[in-house]
């Protein structure tokens, strides 16, 4: 069996918060409106399904993103 996957490439994007990781993948990762644009939201659609159509026609998901920002490492625990 070929599994499918969904990349969704946030290489060279200044991601310094979560709302701008929201913004990111909200598009193409074909997030509702309505989603929660929180962690657990995050992890009910990749884990459960059944939120996103676009994520739930692949069997995986893979988000490439720089080292920087909020992804860098270097911030504090919040």
């Amino acid at each position: 069996m070929t599994n499918s996957e969904l990349t969704v490439d946030l290489r060279g994007r200044p991601i310094e918060t979560l709302n701008d990781f929201w913004d990111a993948v909200a598009q193409p990762c074909g997030l509702p409106e309505w989603f929660g644009r929180n962690l657990n939201a995050w992890s009910d659609t990749i884990e459960t399904r059944g939120i996103s159509e676009v994520i739930d026609s692949h069997d995986i998901l893979v988000v490439p993103v720089d080292q920087l920002g909020l992804f860098g490492g270097d911030r504090a625990e919040r």
